[in-house]
């Protein structure tokens, strides 16, 4: 015998022993190849529903690198012939001003809109979350029942206080209630999520001396981060959206924003080219989506977060 075996090779080892091992490796590979195609599957399965549900927007894309005829011609999204005519002469429109006026109308809109709703809604929130009041609970419980009343019910009377007040076709009535907490949502949103942060940064920041605003400012601020930025995303697709509010009070073409832009391209005859109504659409959508999809990690922590009190 060769001095440099030992009796644990594999020379060594009986018929049971190898049969053990074989059966034990064909066990694992079944068992890999198996987790391999129900990966495969799940896979599929989610790609296949997820193009299902972007086929509209995939659609809407290739439909406006299409001429007019063949959008009615060929039912697919993807064009024969693809041209840029419809972003061309959409971006022009039937009025004086081009597409890049009415959507500078739309930043003036979201801009102070969203950054009031992230100032008021976060000072209004923290107040609830934190301090002790005559009457707290009687003004949160009239917060939450704003939630219960449709749009619908509070158009008339806003519109009335609007004109008393002379903000009829400006941009005030749709960003200036916004800017003052009006948007119960949001409010409700935040204090959850002030409710699942500890207190004991903001107890040691009052003890070195900090006051409320230093405190909320320095120390909840930061930690708000991710629901803040879902605030924001919320409130700025919302607004990119918005077609009753900006009809009813603006009637002025110079200051319409896109989504009244838009309707500007629907004639009241039949006469008019969808492609460029679609080419628009797509313009219209791509800041929104763009926006979510920086956003989405963000997003996704602050509406995680602020539904779980710690």
């Amino acid at each position: 015998m060769d001095a440099r075996t030992t009796p644990s090779d594999p020379l060594f080892r009986d018929d049971d022993t190898q049969e053990m091992l074989a059966a034990s490796r064909a066990m694992a590979a079944r068992q890999l190849r198996n987790e391999r195609i129900s990966a495969i599957i799940r896979y599929a399965l989610l790609t296949a529903v997820g193009f299902v549900m972007l086929y509209p927007l995939i659609w809407l894309i290739g439909a406006s690198l299409k001429t007019n005829s063949e959008i009615f011609a060929n039912p697919g999204f993807i064009p024969d012939s693809p041209t840029f005519d419809g972003y061309v002469k959409g971006w022009q429109t039937s009025t004086p001003y081009t597409f890049a006026h009415f959507f500078w109308n739309t930043f003036l809109i979201i801009f102070p809109k969203t950054l009031g709703t992230a100032i008021s809604c976060t000072a209004v929130a923290y107040g609830f979350a934190r301090f002790d009041f005559p009457g707290k609970k009687i003004l949160f419980a009239s917060l939450i029942a704003t939630l219960l009343l449709p749009n619908v019910v509070t158009r008339i009377p806003q519109y009335l206080l609007f004109r008393d007040l002379g903000w009829l076709d400006s941009f005030m009535p749709l960003w200036v209630p916004s800017a003052l907490a009006g948007d119960a949502f949001f409010v409700f949103m935040l204090v959850q999520f002030l409710r699942a942060i500890p207190r004991d940064m903001e107890e040691a920041a009052r003890v070195d001396g900090a006051n409320s605003f230093q405190t909320l400012l320095f120390i909840v601020v930061p930690m708000l981060a991710p629901a803040l930025i879902s605030v924001c995303l919320f409130q700025f697709m919302w607004t990119m959206n918005d077609f009753l509010g900006p009809l009813i009070y603006i009637s002025s073409v110079d200051k319409y924003p896109v989504s009244l832009a838009l309707k500007l391209s629907i004639d009241t005859t039949e006469a008019f080219e969808w492609n460029r109504i679609l080419a628009m659409s797509v313009l219209a959508l791509a800041p929104a989506l763009i926006v979510f999809f920086l956003a989405q990690k963000y997003f996704i922590e602050g509406i995680s977060t602020g539904g779980v009190k710690g």
